[in-house]
Parts: C-alpha cells; structure tokens; sequence
C-alpha cells in the first residue's frame, strides 16, 4: 500500500510557512520587531551573587533589602554564592548572574577576555590579598620564594597580587612555580606544607593568620584593585531601571554597614562562620566608605595591567586603556546621587 500524507489545511501550512521563517531569520541574524520586543520584555527575576570578600553583599542578601525595594515591582531576587572573582566573572559570562562583585582587576580580565560586563559601583576598598608563608617558614622576603611553590587561583585579585609582586621584586612567574588552587585549597595546602607560599584572601587569609599562626610575607594595599558590582551589559540596557533600584539597595547597606560596625560583624560571622577575631582582622583591613567609581578604579586597573601584558595573562597586543574605559561605567552611580 502507497503511504498518502495526511492533508494539511491552508491554515496550517501558513503556521508552518511563518515558523520556518521566523526560524530562519533567526538563523541569519534577522529579528522581527515582535521577537525584539520579547528580546526587551524587563526581568521578572535579578540574580546576585553574594560572597564572604563582600560584606555588604552579606548585608543585603540578610536583610532583605533588595526584595523590599524590587517588591513594588514585582521582581523577584535570587542569590548565588561566589567563592572567588573568577567564579562570579565565570556565572556573568554563563548568564546564570545578572550582578557580579569582583575584584576590579579580575573584572577588567573577564572584560579584556569577552565577558561584556561594566564595573558600576564598587562596594569596598580593601587590603584582602597578600602573601602567606606558614608558621616557622625559613622564606623572609619575596625574592626567597624562587624556585618555591606558591598556591594561586587564576583570575582573582590575589593572583595579580602575586603576579605584580614578583614584578616588584625582579622575579618573573616562571621563577616561582605557581600552583592552581581555589583560596580555600590553597590555605589548606599552605597549612599542611604542600605549597611554600599562598596568595591569599580574607576572610581566610585572617583565619590562617589566627588559628594556624600563619605569616603575611608581603603586603601592598596599592596592589589591592577595589571590589566592584558588575552588572550584564545585556541585562543593564533591558532594565536601566532595576540597575538603578539595585544600586539603591546596595548603597542602603553600605550605609547600614558603615553606621551599625558590630551588627556588621555579626552577619560576616554567622554568614562566614568565622570567629570574633577573624572577623574583626578581615574588617580590619576592608574601606566601606565610598562607592563612587571612577578615575581611582581606572588608575588601579590600569597599574595591574601592565603586568599582567608582562607576564602574558592578556595578549601584548590588548589596547588596555580602551578596555578599561569600556568597563568602568560611572553613570549608574552619578543617577543615583544626584537624582538625575
């Protein structure tokens, strides 16, 4: 028996006629003006990370304060962990964050490397890298850490931190051996002796101080890039406005943050489970008092930049000021200061 195809009325073959279509000028890189529309449509939902490096972050997401703000709106929030710059730059470029907080020069990588992301809002000043030896280590200076395994997680500020280090004391990358390892594995590598050395980050850079009697072999706050909020170029041009009513909370915690220093404390304790001392040394050594982002962050970035072209992180080619200036976005901010 001859196979007959089924009949198929007018009506459903224009449906497939204008599927086809819509799928193929999709394909070409043609949009019709009802799919730009979608394309538009403003989230429902605002995904942030919040991370231990970031206590403002811990006081926003505790407190409830972006639900509150975007309520009226009816956007609903979720929050993501970050456990390092690389990994809150890793979800922006997946899509599955809509804000970031980073270190500024990992966000000026991420940028150099593709990710479209701009810095809009920087939520501290701190001292969080520095180099860590163990207890009773016979390494005195940085130029002892030739030929030594030093625990780094790529991508992150304290990276650079190492990489600018060693620039600043004659020693190239390839003259220490750089081990890659999450913070966490690497304070842990530190304190069992796999690794001489660790680039690393508070709060567990204050814990390994604390309980394991570890040593800060070098410090340099200029070396320390800010924490900026990064936001999805996609995303911020959809919804100028929730950029907007974010930034709004941030800055309410800030200010929380600054006027309540115990409270504070508190929320990096529970949320961190670290102890009152560790706390109090990560607090330390972390500047809430401005926000504004600007010419100070695109001089930082650009210092580290340097080396990192000289160590081969990013291309020699790369037009650095460029990159740096289509990151850095100030207009967030100045609207939400000024009103305007």
């Amino acid at each position: 028996m001859a196979f007959r195809a089924p009949t198929t009325s007018r009506r459903s073959v224009f449906r497939l006629a204008l599927a086809t279509g819509l799928a193929l000028a999709g394909t070409l890189g043609l949009s019709s003006s009802s799919s730009a529309l979608a394309q538009a449509k403003p989230a429902s939902t605002v995904r942030l990370d919040y991370a231990y490096y970031n206590p403002v972050s811990l006081v926003l997401k505790d407190r409830g304060i972006l639900e509150k703000e975007l309520k009226k709106k009816n956007i609903k929030v979720e929050w993501v962990l970050s456990q390092g710059s690389n990994k809150a730059l890793e979800f922006l470029g997946a899509r599955s964050l809509d804000f970031g907080s980073t270190a500024g020069a990992a966000a000026f990588i991420g940028k150099a490397n593709g990710n479209p992301i701009k810095a809009i809002y920087v939520y501290s000043k701190p001292e969080w890298a520095s180099l860590v030896v163990p207890n009773g280590s016979k390494i005195k200076s940085v130029k002892d850490l030739k030929g030594k395994k030093v625990a780094a997680n790529r991508g992150t500020d304290p990276y650079i931190f190492l990489l600018r280090t060693l620039d600043r004391n004659g020693l190239a990358p390839r003259d220490v051996e750089i081990v890659q390892l999450a913070h966490a594995d690497g304070k842990t590598a530190l304190e069992k002796g796999d690794v001489d050395a660790w680039a690393g980050l508070d709060p567990l850079t204050a814990k390994s101080e604390i309980e394991a009697k570890s040593k800060l072999l070098y410090r340099n706050p200029d070396f320390n890039t800010f924490g900026v909020l990064n936001v999805r170029e996609e995303f911020a041009k959809q919804n100028p406005d929730t950029v907007l009513s974010v930034l709004r909370a941030y800055e309410q915690a800030r200010q929380w943050a600054l006027k309540n220093p115990q409270e504070l404390k508190k929320v990096l304790i529970t949320d961190s489970k670290l102890t009152d001392a560790v706390a109090t040394r990560q607090l330390e050594r972390t500047d809430l008092r401005n926000s504004s982002i600007g010419a100070p962050q695109k001089t930082s970035i650009l210092a580290a930049a340097d080396v990192l072209k000289k160590a081969g992180v990013i291309p020699p080619s790369t037009n650095t000021k460029a990159v740096v200036d289509s990151l850095i976005d100030p207009s967030y901010v100045n609207k939400l200061k000024t009103g305007k």
